[in-house]
Parts: structure tokens; C-alpha cells; sequence
């Protein structure tokens, strides 16, 4: 409990508005009107089957068909760091009907093949964060250096190589290594995977020396049971449950101290009122005890507040990541 009031805590003062979020009650929003939703709303999730992601919006969903009285039917569509979901929700009739949840690192990071072009991106709408995710950088136990500080300078008396595994492309663990590099001035090989199930497993083959994750239960135990070390985390503060692992920031990295942050997404077009209705209704869900401790328990942080506030987060991380050099 006590690591769970920290976390909430850290959530608090680092997104805006979510501490008057959390003091309101639930259940007063207004319902939506006979004409909508009048069918089943399909929500797209951009990973696999379980994981917090998954777990956070079958949850999320559940509470949405209680509130609107309709099926929420949820339909897992991984792949390209989330940019599949999104492009196929882009595509959908711009109704309500249909909405994703996804990371907003397809909207924020640039593919390398775009990185001198005009970049496309899905035509989708914020309508609400949901939860930030801090962003482990861990290593193979038969790693020699003993921390980031000993990791860069090997790096530097090796350049080219050290491999750094991240889930992807334009992913925020490819941001970490890219702002890390950038710094640092260190030349170390991005590893590419797509997705973070095969990414684990090689790491502990040890297919590699370094990866950044993204924190949750199986990464934790991991670390725990020496299967891998970690080196840092980006975050707002040190984790309650790994409080000898320094921030990125601490280390003098500020800019890749990142955290994924994840969130609902529209197609562009649908109308405000169903869009303030959708934004209302998960505020609401990420104000229940059993909601937010599902997300607090893996030590992620439950956020929420408006559209106009997501909107702007994404345009900030995005301007951030104009100015890292592509691989």
C-alpha cells in the first residue's frame, strides 16, 4: 500500500489535473442519447493478448459497456509499435463506433525510412491518456560494467560494439537508445524487434548485451531473480520496487528519460459530444480503486484528464523527437 501511495502520489504532480480527477466522485456523467452508441463499439488494441496494456483496456472496455449500456468488444491488432491499430482505426467510419488504445509513439517517433520526408502519420483523434509506463534499460547479468556510467564508457572503448535491443522502430525504447547516443556520443547497435515477447526471451539467451523495456510484472521478476540487471529507468522518480536504480535524468540524461504513454484514440471527424462522452467515461473508470490498482500494481501510473491535454503531450514529444538524429 505504501508503494502504491507513492506511485499515486508521483502520478499526481507529474499530469496535470489528475489530482482533481481523483478527488470527484464516479457515475455522474451524463449518458449518451438513444442515437449513440447504436451498435457494439469495437476497441482495437494495439498489443497481444495479456500484459498490462491488455489487461488495462479489457478493464477500461468493461467499464465503458456498463456506463453506455452496449457491448464493448475488444480485438487485439499488434504490430508496427502500435501503427497497425492505428492506421487500421484511421480508416474507420468516423462515428464513435470504433476506438484504439495504443502508446502515442506511432505519432511521436520517426521510422528511419521517413526520417528526411514528409512523415505520415495515422489521421486519428486524442480523446484520452490513460497511463504513463517507465522505461527500463537492462542488461545480461554476464554484462561486465556494473552501471550506466561503466556501460557508456565501455561503449566508447568499443564503438560499434555493444547491441541495444528495443521492441521496435520508432518505439520509446528506440528513443532512450537514440537520445542516449546522441549525448553520450557513443556508437552502439539498435536491435530492432517487433514486439516485446521475443525481445525477453533473447535477452535472457543473451542475444544481446543491453534493451529498454518498458516496466511490468515479468520484467520485474526478471531483475529479481538475476536473469537481468538493470542499469536505469526512465521516469519521473526512482520506483518504489527497484529504488537502487538511478532515473535517466540522474545520469544526465534528461531528454531520454522517457516514460510510454498510453491512451484512447478516435478516428479523426467523430463528433465532440460522443468524443466528451468517451474522455468523461474513462476519467470515471481510472478514478475506481479496482482500475487503478491494476495499473499502480506494476508500478505504471494512472493518468487521464482531457483531449486537449493529451493532444498537446503527443505534440511535445513529437517536437522532442524531431531534433534526435534517425538511425
Amino acid at each position: 500500500m505504501r508503494r502504491r501511495a507513492l506511485l499515486h502520489a508521483v502520478a499526481c504532480a507529474a499530469v496535470p489535473g489528475l489530482a482533481p480527477l481523483a478527488q470527484a466522485q464516479t457515475g455522474n456523467t451524463p449518458i449518451a442519447n438513444d442515437a449513440w452508441p447504436a451498435r457494439p463499439i469495437h476497441l482495437i488494441v494495439a498489443y497481444p493478448p495479456g500484459g498490462v496494456s491488455d489487461e488495462t483496456a479489457r478493464a477500461l472496455a468493461q467499464y465503458m459497456s456498463t456506463r453506455l449500456k452496449v457491448a464493448v468488444i475488444v480485438e487485439n491488432r499488434a504490430g508496427a509499435g502500435g501503427l497497425t491499430a492505428l492506421e487500421s482505426l484511421s480508416r474507420a467510419a468516423p462515428d464513435g463506433h470504433t476506438l484504439a488504445y495504443c502508446a502515442i509513439s506511432p505519432l511521436v517517433f520517426i521510422p528511419p525510412s521517413t526520417a528526411s520526408a514528409a512523415v505520415p502519420t495515422p489521421d486519428v483523434a486524442p480523446v484520452v491518456s490513460i497511463m504513463d509506463t517507465p522505461v527500463l534499460v537492462l542488461a545480461h547479468p554476464t554484462f561486465k560494467p556494473k552501471d550506466f556510467a561503466a556501460m557508456i564508457a565501455a561503449a566508447r572503448r568499443a564503438p560499434g560494439r555493444l547491441r541495444w535491443a528495443t521492441s521496435g522502430h520508432a518505439t520509446v525504447g528506440h528513443m532512450v537508445l537514440a537520445q542516449v547516443r546522441a549525448v553520450a556520443r557513443v556508437d552502439i547497435i539498435h536491435v530492432p524487434y517487433k514486439g516485446g515477447g521475443q525481445q525477453l526471451t533473447d535477452a535472457i539467451g543473451g542475444q544481446f548485451e543491453l534493451l529498454s523495456s518498458n516496466v511490468a510484472s515479468q520484467q520485474l521478476q526478471f531483475v529479481r531473480q538475476g536473469k537481468l540487471k538493470a542499469l536505469a529507468i526512465g521516469s519521473p522518480v526512482r520506483l518504489p520496487v527497484l529504488p537502487e536504480v538511478p532515473t535517466l535524468a540522474e545520469l544526465g540524461f534528461p531528454d531520454a528519460n522517457l516514460v510510454s504513454t498510453f491512451g484512447l484514440f478516435a478516428p479523426r471527424g467523430v463528433p465532440e459530444d460522443r468524443l466528451r462522452l468517451i474522455n468523461a467515461v474513462i476519467n470515471e473508470a481510472l478514478r475506481l480503486p479496482e482500475i487503478r490498482s491494476k495499473i499502480l500494481d506494476v508500478s505504471n501510473l494512472p493518468t487521464g484528464g482531457s483531449a486537449a491535454d493529451f493532444a498537446a503531450r503527443i505534440a511535445k514529444e513529437r517536437d522532442r523527437a524531431l531534433r534526435v538524429p534517425a538511425d
